[in-house]
């Protein structure tokens, strides 16, 4: 669910870029203006004090974004005020299989845990899972509702029955935005799972609407491939394969796997979570952003 504070933030950002567009053009010199008068007053005034205080002294425009920086800062943080916790961030926070680990100024967050104790029949060992799971707020910057808006009409115009004007028709299973219920946004969720010894599954899904979607099943002999990170080890493992398409797996097979994940905590309670901490992280760095910048211009 997207907060009523990311929703206002986005609506200045478009006016503000169409007056500073204006500005720039008012100010402007004219083609006209010859360049030479502001030399020779340049040379004329090389060797006064006027030099010595532009130094000394924070232009005018320092000022000005210190103070709007600082009007930014006080909104964002009344509306903090006024807001709870979001119900389902909080209970899973407190019920949630995984520990959290948000680093404050990074974009992705990493869920982690151990599951099981499982008894492998074939050699008497005991294997346990580790899983992680990672999102970013880079889903949120990226998102464009309207984009989702047009698909859905899109897709209403192919059949007669449906009507565009009535957000109900769009999906007869769905309930309507106008009985106040709200989708988020699709965040996507990477997650490894890794056996000791044996490998690791990196799985790429997406969280929308309630629920953990599939997209690609990777298997990798070296559970460090999973992880791979720097250049050298992606383009070591460019060459491997890893998996088929997911869509192209027998529909049992994606069932069962679907069913693995959800075991596991990868489920519904997961796909809700997903995108309200994403919006809640959201606004805790653009606070942060403008503190930092703000103490940036200020220094």
């Amino acid at each position: 669910m997207l907060s009523l504070r990311t929703l206002t933030r986005s609506a200045p950002r478009v006016a503000r870029g169409l007056t500073n567009a204006a500005i720039k053009t008012a100010t402007r010199p004219s083609l006209l203006q010859t360049a030479f008068p502001a030399s020779r007053l340049q040379c004329a005034s090389a060797f006064s004090t006027s030099s010595i205080r532009a130094k000394s002294a924070a232009p005018e425009s320092d000022a000005e974004l210190v103070e709007k920086l600082a009007s930014e800062i006080q909104m964002e943080e009344e509306m903090k005020e006024h807001e709870e916790l979001p119900t389902s961030v909080k209970d899973y926070m407190e019920n949630g299989p995984f520990e959290i680990l948000d680093t404050p100024g990074q974009e992705e967050v990493v869920l982690t845990r151990s599951f099981g104790d499982e008894k492998n029949p074939q050699t008497n060992l005991h294997l346990t899972h580790i899983i992680r799971v990672s999102f970013s707020i880079a889903d949120l910057n990226a998102y464009d509702p309207d984009s989702d808006e047009f698909q859905d009409r899109a897709m209403s115009d192919e059949d007669p029955n449906i009507d565009p004007a009535d957000p109900s028709e769009l999906d007869p299973e769905t309930p309507s935005d106008a009985e106040g219920e709200s989708h988020g946004f699709p965040a996507r969720v990477n997650i490894i799972v890794e056996k000791k010894g044996k490998g690791a599954l990196a799985i790429e899904t997406v969280a929308e609407d309630g629920m953990i979607v599939i997209d690609n099943v990777y298997y990798y002999a070296d559970a460090a491939h999973a992880y791979a990170k720097t250049t050298e080890a992606v383009h070591q493992r460019q060459d491997m394969y890893v998996g088929p398409p997911y869509g192209n797996l027998d529909e049992d097979l994606q069932v069962l796997m679907e069913r693995y994940l959800d075991e596991r905590g990868i489920n519904q309670a997961l796909a809700i979570f997903v995108p309200d901490y994403i919006d809640m992280k959201e606004q805790k760095e653009y606070l942060r952003w403008l503190k930092n910048v703000k103490g940036f211009v200020e220094a």
